[in-house]
């Protein structure tokens, strides 16, 4: 029987992984989020996922043994996941005031945008990945919308400077795919990839 860890400490990934009746324990990774020079914003969001499932698996192994090797992670299964939201190939991360956040708003504003979100299942014989891709269409937003959204705190801590479960949700008519992966975390792939590793 596996024991399953999330490697994030977003709530909101916590809240959906319970949601569909998973039990599993909390271990955050702490790994540099940065983009490299080129990367392709799937290849980004998948090498994150990886890197920080591997983070935690090597991690918990560690303190369980002492030792690192295959056997200090027998039995764990660690699920990590990044997303990122993408406009014309860019990649828009998690802005760092609210200047950019409202700037990040102005360009999503009457368009469709992608929301993609790499997953990663890290164990003592190796790590499977994969990707999902959502597009988000978004209504024409005034100045004064995007003051007041920014004005709330929401955006701040969002890829792409929005919660599409929070007060953004009136702003966004059409989603084509999986809305989880816009919360932060496709519910049916990361239960596919579970279970294809029993």
């Amino acid at each position: 029987m596996h024991r399953l860890v999330l490697a994030s400490a977003s709530p909101r990934r916590r809240e959906l992984l319970a949601q569909a009746g998973y039990s599993f324990t909390v271990h955050p990774a702490r790994i540099p989020e940065d983009a490299l020079p080129g990367e392709d914003p799937i290849a980004y969001v998948v090498r994150l996922a990886r890197e920080k499932a591997e983070a935690v698996l090597k991690e918990i192994g560690d303190q369980r043994t002492g030792i690192s090797g295959p056997r200090s992670s027998e039995g764990l299964v660690v699920l990590g996941a990044d997303t990122t939201v993408v406009l014309d190939n860019r990649i828009l991360g998690k802005p760092a005031d609210g200047a950019e956040a409202a700037r990040m708003l102005r360009l999503l504003s009457g368009r469709t945008h992608r929301v993609i979100t790499g997953v990663a299942l890290a164990t003592g014989s190796g790590s499977e990945v994969a990707a999902e891709v959502t597009a988000v269409r978004f209504l024409t937003l005034s100045d004064g919308e995007i003051a007041q959204y920014v004005a709330t705190g929401e955006p701040l801590d969002k890829a792409g400077a929005y919660a599409i479960q929070g007060r953004a949700a009136r702003w966004i008519p059409r989603v084509e795919g999986c809305y989880f992966n816009v919360v932060g975390l496709p519910l049916a792939l990361v239960a596919t990839m579970l279970e294809s590793i029993g």
